[in-house]
């Protein structure tokens, strides 16, 4: 039995309040510097020790293993929150609680005791998913497979957000059977090489490089079955997918709170507006105020689709877990749109000034653009209006 120990023992957080408030505390810190870390493609090592060191990496941990298991909502909230000050940042830890909800659907008692023991002391949970060479997005072929010697796992995987910085590694990887398992891999084990190649335009210091798999000796109590949890209704989709949403609203608040304060100390304000004051500017204003409301909006699907998801979780009947993907795509498919649209308009309001390059305010639409591309909204719409038409219930995908 293989145990993973955190770099620092992390600290307890005892309730839902108390997580926020630490990630506001976090976002605080986080923000200072973000700006430079993108410009400069700086890995925000030091920073991701201090939010698992913070207690956070923890919250969604069952109560029955110590945890104080917030809510949904909450949890979306505290990805808008870190998200809003570093986008890469707050994208890391979404693969950790997605390999943490796999954990609890699927996972044996004896899994759930040691793995969410470790997540409490503050190991973090990288990802090892995606593969870059397969012909469809949603094939494998890293094998976990038994040889003479015991378990062995190889392959390559690419889009691998976090695992430069994780504790372990989860992966996907085909077993023997032909079904796809989730392996808790140690981030250190031999065999693992872990390559810092992610040279997308936007969430550039993610870490969302290669991992290699070199014949890595596997312990079978690692190996937690993930197939299987979408062969029947579950929550590991729309849960999956609800922290996409929230960081795209995080990338959202960010240009919209720069482009307020750009709008307040530097900008112009067009010849035609007759004001002294860019913040004058009736124009400005109402494009301002309608963006506003979008955001406003976007808040209020998050915390309908969080409602959702926790009511799947209790109860994972195939029309709850239906209706919490749906209400998840929605705000998915929003918080999409609203992400671009306000990291373009703090250009348009902000004038050609807003364009230099020392203010890197190109980084919310370039982070904006990178991230929804995981999953396309141009998919998540027709899923909607199948299902309230037609009856027709959402894949059981980690897309939707």
């Amino acid at each position: 039995m293989t145990q993973v120990l955190p770099k620092q023992r992390a600290t307890r957080i005892n309730n839902a309040h108390q997580a926020l408030q630490v990630a506001q505390e976090l976002a605080e810190r986080f923000r200072t510097g973000s700006a430079q870390r993108d410009r400069d493609r700086e890995l925000p090592h030091a920073e991701l020790q201090q939010l698992f060191h913070s207690g956070l990496g923890a919250v969604t941990v069952p109560r029955a293993f110590g945890g104080i298991e917030i809510s949904t909502a909450e949890l979306a909230e505290i990805f808008v929150i870190l998200s809003a000050a570093d986008g890469s940042i707050g994208q890391v830890p979404q693969n950790h609680f997605y390999a943490l909800e796999v954990l609890r659907i699927n996972g044996s008692d004896a899994q759930k005791k040691r793995l969410y023991a470790e997540v409490l002391d503050g190991v973090h949970h990288g990802n090892a998913l995606a593969e870059f060479s397969s012909p469809a997005a949603h094939q494998r072929s890293t094998a976990v497979s038994q040889q003479a010697e015991g378990l062995r796992l190889s392959g390559n995987k690419f889009y691998c957000t976090g695992a430069l910085y994780a504790d372990r590694i989860p992966t996907l990887a085909i077993a023997d059977d032909g079904k796809e398992q989730l392996v808790f891999v140690p981030r250190h084990q031999p065999g693992v090489n872990v390559i810092n190649d992610w040279s997308g335009f936007g969430q550039r210091t993610t870490g969302s490089g290669s991992v290699q798999f070199s014949n890595v000796t596997i312990e079978p109590d690692d190996v937690v079955p993930f197939q299987t949890a979408f062969e029947r209704p579950s929550t590991v989709g729309p849960f999956a997918q609800i922290m996409h949403a929230a960081i795209d609203q995080g990338i959202a608040r960010a240009a919209f709170n720069d482009m307020l304060d750009f709008l307040r100390q530097r900008a112009r304000p067009w010849p035609d507006s007759g004001v002294d004051r860019a913040s004058d500017d009736p124009l400005t204003l109402d494009r301002t105020g309608r963006l506003a409301a979008q955001l406003s909006a976007g808040d209020a699907l998050l915390a309908i689709a969080g409602d959702a998801v926790d009511v799947a979780q209790r109860d994972p009947s195939a029309e709850n877990v239906a209706l919490a993907s749906v209400e998840v795509a929605k705000a998915r498919a929003w918080t999409t749109e609203v992400s671009l649209e306000a990291s373009n308009l703090l250009f348009e309001l902000g004038g050609s000034r807003s364009s230099l390059r020392e203010h890197n305010f190109d980084r919310h639409w370039r982070n904006a653009r990178t991230h929804i591309l995981h999953d396309p909204v141009r998919w998540k719409y027709p899923a909607i209006g199948n299902y309230l038409l037609n009856g027709v219930l959402p894949p059981r995908r980690g897309t939707i």
